[in-house]
């Protein structure tokens, strides 16, 4: 498995805007994409601006396919002035 977290800062005033096209994004992610596993999409009260994904893909491969899918490229073009800040980080799963 290949983990990807990812934290996203929004605008004050796009905080309900980004929410369906985030939640969007992960269901079509999810409904297309044979390797994509799980896609959570997390938030906090205490911190409204933030929003957290947790994103398991079969692999690196399965998700570059993801990260040039028409989907989410046409979600990361309409989304990109609601965003301050994006920061992705991926993992690989450690064999046991």
């Amino acid at each position: 498995m290949f983990a990807v977290v990812v934290t996203f800062r929004i605008k004050p005033e796009y905080n309900g805007a980004f929410l369906p096209e985030m939640l969007q994004n992960a269901a079509t992610s999810l409904a297309m994409e044979s390797g994509c596993h799980r896609f959570d999409v997390c938030t906090d009260s205490a911190r409204p601006e933030e929003v957290f994904l947790y994103e398991l893909y079969e692999d690196r491969s399965a998700f570059d396919t993801h990260s040039t899918s028409s989907h989410f490229v046409e979600f990361d073009a309409k989304v990109a002035r609601m965003v301050t800040s994006k920061e992705v980080r991926t993992y690989d799963q450690v064999p046991t």
